[in-house]
């Protein structure tokens, strides 16, 4: 296959084969993560197309998702070949989705929470002086609704709850880049839901920590905002320590 012919595959599927181009671009993807399919592998068009059953506008259309996300590369008498996980894009969404469905779960956790831990309690800090007064309102009531989910066992409504108050506080940062973080933030804790990897009844503990980022932002006491939010992320981080040791897997860095 020619350099451009990634590039110069069809943009669009028809309406009939956007399911199986997501179930193709899910399992290559969740593949490549998980090292099923090693850097350096070669992908064949005309293999993948009897191996799905799949139409080659459908495997071409895969192939161009994978390449833009540093999946795969296309080489000149060589063919599509898979790409090191340094090259991969581990901002992009679908990424964190695949390696938490993968065997590099463990360390695609590790590596959110060092950046959660990294960013989120500067983004507490900036929201407490940015906020506007109604929004500082609805991240307490949204706490308190945590807390109620939380104390009820409904996991479903604490997770949406959770994602929605950590999205909030990123928002509230004004800060266009940590905002962009929300897809992120929000995969991981989908993920550690889907995967078993979260509390059925999340600990006082970490529902009260909510309660204090939010009553710190509404107070305007950014240093008290950040300095919750950093306990926050310990205590994740905490609870991540405790099932890389339980799966003997504390992985570092990429798949």
């Amino acid at each position: 296959m020619e350099p451009s012919s990634l590039d110069a595959a069809a943009a669009q599927t028809v309406p009939a084969e956007t399911g199986l181009h997501a179930r193709v671009l899910d399992h290559l993807g969740t593949a490549i993560c998980g090292g099923e399919l090693a850097p350096g592998a070669v992908l064949n068009i005309d293999e993948l197309v009897d191996r799905y059953a799949v139409s080659r506008s459908v495997v071409r259309e895969v192939l161009r998702v994978l390449a833009s996300i540093g999946f795969i590369e296309a080489r000149r008498r060589v063919g599509v070949m898979i790409r090191p996980a340094s090259a991969w894009n581990v901002f992009d969404p679908q990424v964190i989705r695949w390696r938490l469905a993968s065997a590099g779960r463990m360390a695609q956790l590790r590596s959110i929470t060092e950046l959660r831990t990294a960013v989120e309690p500067h983004a507490a800090f900036l929201a407490a002086s940015r906020i506007g007064r109604d929004e500082a309102s609805d991240l307490v009531g949204l706490a308190a609704k945590m807390w109620a989910a939380g104390e009820a066992g409904d996991e479903e409504r604490f997770l949406h709850l959770d994602i929605e108050f950590h999205r909030r506080v990123l928002l509230a940062s004004g800060n266009e880049m940590f905002v962009r973080l929300q897809d992120l933030v929000a995969e991981v804790l989908t993920g550690r839901h889907k995967h078993h990897l979260m509390p059925h009844h999340p600990h006082e503990q970490a529902l009260q920590m909510h309660a204090d980022v939010a009553q710190a932002i509404q107070r305007r006491d950014g240093e008290r905002a950040r300095q919750a939010m950093v306990q926050l992320m310990e205590q994740a981080f905490d609870e991540m320590k405790s099932l890389w040791e339980q799966t003997g897997r504390p992985e570092h860095g990429t798949g």
